[in-house]
Parts: C-alpha cells; sequence; structure tokens
C-alpha cells in the first residue's frame, strides 16, 4: 500500500514595520559680552602689492620623478593591487567574494589616488595618465560591482570578472603600456574577463547519487523562473543532489529509509567547476525534516513517498528560511 504525503511550500506573510524618528529641535542662545572702547586707529597694508592689497605668490612647480623613483612608487602599489585582484578571484563563496570585491576597488582607488599626486618622468606622463584613468575607472565600477555582489545578483568571481568587462582590459591594456615604456611594474591585471554565458544542465541530472535501494520517493516541483539544485542531506552527509529545471518535474525513486533534510540553490548559469550559480543565486532549506519509512507485515508492505515545490503555493504547508552561503552544503 502506498502513502503519499505532500509538502509545499507556504508563502511568506509580509509583516509590515513603522520606523518612528523623533526629531529634536536644539535653540541657540546668543550672550552679549561689554563694549570694548578706547585706543587709537590703526591703518595696515603690504608694501609692493598690486592694486587689491595683495601680494602674488608662486609656488614653484614640483620636480619630476627620476625613472627609479618612479619605479619604486608604482611597486610599492604594484603588489597591493595585483594582490587584492587575486585573492578577489580566488574567492569560493558569495560572502567571500564580497568582502573581497570592497577590499579590491578600495586598493584600486588608494593607488589612483596616490599616483595622481606623483610627477611622472615627462617621457611616460601619456602612459601614466591613461593607467591613472585606468584605475580609476575600475574603482569605480568595483563599487557598483560590490553592490551586486551584495545583492547576490553576482555569485562567483567569473561573473565579477564578466561584469567588470572592458574597463579590466582597458587597465591590463594601460599597464602593459607603461611597462613596456621602461620596465614600469604597473601590470596588475593577471586574469581575462569571459563572456557571459547562461549554462545549464539536463533535468534530472545527479551531481551526487547514493542513498537509493529502498521503496520510497521523492518528487520535486520547481515552478520558480530559475534553476534550482536541491541537496538531500542525511545527518552532515550530502546524499543525493539533483538539477531541477525550472517550470519542471523531476522524481527520485529508490530512496532508503532515513531522516533527511532538504536544502536547495536556485539561479542562472550554472558553473559546474564551482558548484554553483553564477548570477541571481538564492540559498534555502526546508524548516522540517523529511522522514521515509517502510513498513512490512505478513500481508502488505507500506511505504512513504514525498513530494515538494520549490515556489510557494496557496495552501502549502512546508515554510522555508534563508541560509548563510557559507553554510550551504556544496
Amino acid at each position: 500500500m502506498k502513502r503519499e504525503i505532500v509538502w509545499r511550500v507556504a508563502a511568506s506573510r509580509m509583516i509590515s514595520c513603522a520606523l518612528a524618528l523623533a526629531t529634536l529641535t536644539l535653540s541657540a542662545c546668543t550672550s552679549t559680552g561689554p563694549t570694548l572702547t578706547g585706543g587709537e586707529p590703526r591703518a595696515g597694508g603690504v608694501a609692493g602689492g598690486d592694486e587689491s592689497g595683495e601680494t602674488a605668490r608662486q609656488s614653484p612647480a614640483p620636480s619630476a620623478l627620476t625613472a627609479e623613483a618612479y619605479k619604486g612608487e608604482l611597486e610599492t602599489r604594484h603588489k597591493t593591487m595585483s594582490g587584492a585582484i587575486r585573492s578577489m578571484v580566488a574567492a569560493r563563496t558569495v560572502k567571500t567574494l564580497d568582502q573581497r570585491v570592497a577590499r579590491a576597488q578600495e586598493a584600486l582607488d588608494g593607488a589612483a589616488t596616490e599616483l595622481a599626486a606623483l610627477v611622472p618622468p615627462p617621457e611616460v606622463k601619456a602612459q601614466h595618465d591613461a593607467y591613472l584613468t585606468s584605475l580609476r575607472d575600475v574603482a569605480t565600477d568595483l563599487d557598483s560591482t560590490a553592490a551586486k555582489v551584495g545583492a547576490f545578483d553576482l555569485c562567483t568571481s567569473p561573473a565579477v570578472l564578466t561584469d567588470l568587462g572592458d574597463g579590466l582590459s582597458e587597465l591590463d591594456q594601460a599597464g602593459e603600456a607603461l611597462e613596456d615604456a621602461g620596465d614600469y611594474p604597473a601590470d596588475v591585471v593577471s586574469v581575462k574577463a569571459g563572456k557571459k554565458q547562461t549554462r545549464r544542465l539536463n533535468n534530472g541530472t545527479f551531481l551526487r547519487k547514493g542513498g537509493l535501494g529502498g521503496r520510497s520517493s521523492l518528487q520535486i516541483h520547481n515552478g520558480g523562473t530559475r534553476d534550482a539544485v536541491i541537496n538531500v542531506m542525511r545527518g552532515k552527509s550530502k546524499v543525493l543532489s539533483v538539477y531541477v529545471r525550472r517550470k519542471a518535474k523531476f522524481k527520485i525513486n529508490s530512496v532508503s529509509d532515513g531522516t533527511y533534510r532538504i536544502y536547495f540553490t536556485s539561479g542562472v548559469d550554472w558553473d559546474r567547476k564551482r558548484g554553483a550559480f553564477s548570477r541571481e543565486c538564492s540559498f534555502q532549506r526546508f524548516q522540517n525534516s523529511v522522514k521515509f519509512r517502510t513498513t512490512v507485515t505478513a500481508t502488505q508492505i507500506r511505504w512513504t513517498d514525498w513530494r515538494i515545490t520549490l515556489h510557494a503555493i496557496t495552501g502549502g504547508n512546508a515554510r522555508t528560511s534563508k541560509v548563510d552561503p557559507d553554510d550551504f552544503p556544496g
């Protein structure tokens, strides 16, 4: 005898919040001191000034740096900038990526401000100016990119590099041009930005296939607008992981008896190498566990099937919670 338990995601209830702002007005009072009297009238002025009474003053223009001194200034900042970019590319989670994009922005913006105060050797002024412009442009782009990472619109470092796109390429070229002009250490970009992609797996593709051999089944309905990967956990071990496309269903048969927790991530562009969606990602889990149980008697065999939906539906009876990306089972 087969028993089916339907488990659906309940739509979230909106709770309105109000924030009251109290304004405190301070009044200033003015006290009147004693009146000063007496003294002698005095006249002031500057001899030799112009008609306005001011002396024209001119500060000497700063001297251009020698090639060796300029190279030293670039070398000091090169390590910081290139290190920040490499660290950003090496980020493996969204949270880490968020932090490292911000650090890279600070490193490039700070270096641009400091380099703007320098007077380079005359023969490389044009290359210096172009390099400085590119640094400022990428620093500005990184500020915008950081906001996208914070909103989970960008979720992997390759997606960040793609978002920076032309700006990163122009900085690479400007750095190489300055380096070629006198062996100056200015090439801080050691990575290439790829093209924007929308990679998908076939519906029902298993990323991990274990915990089978039983009689139960788990049917998954992804009625959302983004593809999803569902991870079925027993304790701290990931037993099953399957890819279910948007607006699609998939049924896992022969699930072994046991108690499981279900996590799922959804998004756009599945980066199989990193095991994550590169854009528009989210991370959730069902609050309640799923129990599969088979009962054998002298006359019959009973087992439990589960059916879950990843999208909110009317009348749903299962709630989900957001999961910190660093805590999501990879």
